[in-house]
C-alpha cells in the first residue's frame, strides 16, 4: 500500500558553510519541516535533523549533508512529505481547489480553476485567462460539496475590462 506524496517545498540553494539547506516552502504547514520528520528528495527518504527558520524559511540540516557543496547539489529539487496534513474546518490543500467552477457575486461564470500561481505574497487563482489573488476580499466562498468557488471582483480583473 503506497501513501500519496505532497510537495511541500523547493531547495534554492545552500546556507552556510556547514550543508544546510533554504527551502521555499511550497505548504503553509510549517510542521512538515520539524526535526525527526520524514521527506523525500527524488524518491529517496531524508529524516530532518534539524531546522531553524530564517527571512520565513526553513533552513534543514539533512543527513549526509556536511559542507557547502553537498548542499548546493541538491539546489531545485523538491521535497515531498507523505500524507495530506491534518486540516481545520477552514483549511484545505491547494490541489483540491484544481477544478473548481469559478462564479462572481453577480451570477457570472468564469470557468474553472486551472491552476493555483504561488507568489510571496499569496497565490493566485488562474481561471481561463483571469487571475484572481488567493485573499479574503477576491474569494467569498468554497463550496466544496457544490464544487464551486464565489469571488468578487473589481473592475479591471477580466479580460477587455481595460482596452
Amino acid at each position: 500500500m503506497s501513501t500519496e506524496r505532497y510537495e511541500i517545498g523547493q531547495i534554492v540553494g545552500a546556507f552556510g558553510i556547514r550543508g544546510q539547506v533554504k527551502v521555499n516552502p511550497t505548504t503553509a504547514f510549517e510542521s512538515r519541516f520539524a526535526k525527526g520528520n520524514k521527506v523525500f528528495i527524488d524518491g529517496k527518504e531524508v529524516v530532518i535533523q534539524a531546522v531553524t527558520w530564517h527571512k520565513g524559511r526553513p533552513l534543514l540540516t539533512l543527513p549526509g549533508v556536511t559542507s557547502i557543496n553537498d548542499a548546493e547539489a541538491l539546489q531545485w529539487k523538491y521535497l515531498e512529505a507523505e500524507g495530506a496534513p491534518e486540516l481545520d474546518e477552514d483549511e484545505f490543500l491547494i490541489d483540491d481547489l484544481i477544478g473548481l467552477k469559478v462564479v462572481t457575486d453577480a451570477g457570472v461564470e468564469l470557468g474553472e480553476v486551472d491552476d493555483v500561481e504561488s507568489y510571496p505574497a499569496h497565490e493566485v487563482l488562474v481561471v481561463g485567462e483571469v487571475r484572481i489573488p488567493l485573499i479574503k476580499e477576491f474569494v467569498k466562498d468554497i463550496d466544496f460539496d457544490n464544487e464551486v468557488m464565489t469571488v468578487s471582483l473589481i473592475y479591471g480583473m477580466l479580460p477587455g475590462e481595460n482596452d
